[in-house]
């Protein structure tokens, strides 16, 4: 879940990927793995994400557990509605400015 969050933010501010790599000193590759799950973001790359968008790291390690593990999966209910709430929400049409 936490790639789907850390994909949000980044379309939210209408960022690509490479421009987005570029702020947080990754590779393009890399992110692109982050934000389709085949690889987890270190804490140093969540607290990088934090500054870079403004959002509290508490925030996005909501989105960190697995919600696919039945153990952690009624925790994760909220951070889950929260995700869709915010992609059906942003639809790509309105930036973080409020500008379409």
């Amino acid at each position: 879940m936490i790639n789907r969050a850390l994909k949000l933010a980044r379309q939210f501010h209408r960022l690509s990927q490479s421009e987005t790599a570029d702020r947080l000193a990754i590779s393009k590759s890399f992110l692109s793995e982050i934000e389709s799950g085949k690889k987890s973001p270190t804490l140093d790359l969540l607290d990088k994400y934090a500054q870079e968008f403004g959002i509290p790291a508490s925030t996005l390690l909501l989105f960190a557990e697995n919600a696919d593990d039945p153990a952690t999966a009624a925790k994760q209910r909220p951070g889950k509605k929260i995700l869709q709430f915010l992609e059906w929400a942003s639809d790509g049409t309105v930036d973080c400015n409020g500008k379409t």
